[in-house]
């Protein structure tokens, strides 16, 4: 393809119970990589505010203004030790976290009566590639219920749209100290890490986003 290739890069800010989300150096470091391989690929990076309507309102207007090709999305797993490639998001809302706005949700599902979504089979190549940097990184089905798996959720409606990236995948990080050294005994996982997963998975990304739109293109009619 001629055109650049247009990736967005998102994470989250603070939320309750987390001052500090390592998404939002995580996400500033991966947009300003300067690699041959991303010569002709366009970066964007953005962080959400952590509520339900900050991603109903951002989401589309990020998608409908940067038409991104792939979205490449992380967010914070504060107990976890490790790093998770998530391959679904489930139809569940955590009405009892309040968002970083203090507010409550009223629904236990985001669509009712919907099964839970599907990345799709290039999460077992982003998984691959994150293991390549000697993470630890494990694949995942359980995104939560809160706002890591409602993105996750609208992100996956918006590539089954004919207008929507081709590509979209969840990553959760696990909690590193504000300097970037690992947070404790309990996870080794430094920021540099991080950033070194981060960088192998949007390699890998580019890669898939750039076969899935050729395979799109050799299959459209004419």
């Amino acid at each position: 393809m001629s055109e650049a290739l247009r990736i967005v890069v998102t994470g989250f800010g603070p939320f309750p119970g987390a001052p500090f989300n390592p998404t939002t150096p995580l996400v500033k470091r991966l947009v300003q990589l300067r690699r041959p391989a991303l010569d002709n690929v366009r970066l964007s990076g953005h962080i959400f505010h952590v509520t339900y309507q900050t991603v109903d309102r951002e989401l589309p207007e990020l998608i409908q203004r940067l038409r991104p090709h792939a979205l490449l999305m992380f967010g914070l797993a504060s107990r976890s030790a490790y790093l998770r490639v998530e391959s679904r998001a489930r139809n569940a809302v955590a009405t009892r976290l309040p968002d970083a706005d203090g507010n409550r949700t009223q629904k236990t599902s985001i669509v009712h009566g919907a099964d839970a979504l599907v990345f799709g089979p290039h999460t077992a190549n982003l998984l691959q590639a994150a293991r390549s940097t000697g993470i630890d990184a494990r694949p995942s089905r359980d995104a939560g219920a809160y706002l890591c798996n409602y993105l996750s959720w609208r992100a996956i409606e918006a590539t089954r749209q004919a207008d929507g990236p081709a590509l979209a995948s969840f990553i959760h990080v696990p909690l590193v100290a504000r300097d970037g050294t690992a947070r404790d005994a309990a996870s080794h996982i430094t920021l540099e890490q991080l950033v070194d997963a981060g960088e192998a998975m949007l390699m890998e990304m580019v890669k898939l986003t750039r076969r899935a739109l050729m395979q799109g293109a050799a299959s459209a009619p004419y």
